[in-house]
């Protein structure tokens, strides 16, 4: 599947920012084994977020058993310096915040000419209009439901509005970009962010906590029905 096919359902990005670190390779394994979609990983430099999740070689260690894409979100100041070695720790997705990008079209180009899928992250504050000059080069937009920088965090309900106008601008540019959800998403919202035009939901602690986290990906994926 590329990352512009449309399937019927949700796609599921567990963030393995919530898992066992401990267990880290049964963890991809299991998430192998699951209906998720991608594989979301969370790097943290405690400078652009208040904490420091994991970088490049942990990166690299999950894409030896992955085998499922990995959507990669760089919470950091000067991304662009990164974007090479996190290619090829094995990236196929790179998501970089407006935030942290004065040069945000620059930057999107050079995700691009390095053979990976292009995402802007925007945090709860920011606007969905500062991406107008710049949506065609985005092939994903990741919108942070929670303020980034740790897991488990309750939802941001302001989110289904800007969620609907973007999907506005988007339908209105005639891209192909996807709306993905990054905090505090479970089975109680699931199905509302699709209908309000999400493609991709990203889970933490809601797959990785659940009693049998495999179900949970698969309940989720049908909840968004």
């Amino acid at each position: 599947m590329t990352l512009k096919d449309t399937p019927t359902l949700a796609r599921i990005a567990p963030s393995i920012l919530a898992s066992d670190f401990a267990n880290l390779q049964s963890e991809v394994e299991m998430l192998n084994e699951s209906e998720a979609d991608w594989v979301h990983i969370d790097i943290m430099d405690g400078v652009f977020v208040p904490n420091i999740s994991f970088g490049i070689p942990v990166c690299e260690a999950i894409a030896k058993h992955a085998r499922k894409p990995l959507d990669v979100h760089l919470m950091i100041v000067q991304p662009e310096k990164y974007l090479e070695a996190f290619k090829n720790a094995g990236a196929a997705v790179i998501s970089v915040h407006y935030e942290a990008c004065p040069h945000l079209h620059r930057t999107l180009q050079q995700i691009r000419d390095l053979g990976c899928q292009a995402g802007v992250a925007l945090n709860p504050h920011t606007p969905v209009s500062v991406l107008e000059e710049v949506l065609e080069l985005a092939d994903l937009v990741c919108m942070m439901s929670v303020n980034p920088g740790f897991g488990g965090q309750k939802f941001i309900p302001r989110t289904f509005d800007k969620v609907r106008q973007l999907r506005r601008m988007i339908e209105t540019q005639g891209t192909q970009t996807l709306i993905e959800i990054d905090g505090g998403v479970s089975l109680d919202n699931a199905s509302e962010l699709m209908k309000a035009g999400a493609d991709v939901l990203v889970a933490g602690n809601t797959v990785f906590k659940a009693q049998n986290p495999k179900q949970m990906i698969g309940d989720l994926k049908k909840s968004s029905k």
